[in-house]
């Protein structure tokens, strides 16, 4: 490994760069989880948003349960250190979730 940082993307804005520079491990590690999940909120908004419309006849994965729309997409959410897979879908201008189980990090 390297004594140098690494090198930031280059679209990255300067004031996050510094940012980033300035902070502790700890920190920055906080700062990759988070900015991962809402890279990925935000992907699944942009999903919601495009599929099909209303009234569209979709055929039912069968690994879909039952109360859970075809629409929903799944979502890792991290909660006391364990992470854990939930259906998500939007119903309105609201985000729905339903358990689905744990992830097995193996």
């Amino acid at each position: 490994m390297s004594d140098e940082p690494p090198t930031p993307p280059t679209n990255l804005p300067t004031e996050v760069v510094n940012t980033l520079n300035k902070s502790s491990p700890n920190c920055l590690r906080n700062v990759a989880r988070y900015a991962e999940e809402l890279a990925e909120h935000k992907e699944r908004g942009a999903r919601l948003e495009d599929e099909s419309p209303e009234g569209e006849l979709e055929k039912r994965p069968d690994y879909l349960p039952d109360d859970v729309p075809t629409k929903a997409t799944i979502t890792i959410k991290e909660i006391n250190d364990n992470r854990y897979y939930y259906w998500q879908w939007r119903e309105g201008d609201k985000i729905k979730s339903r358990y689905k189980g744990p992830v097995n990090d193996n």
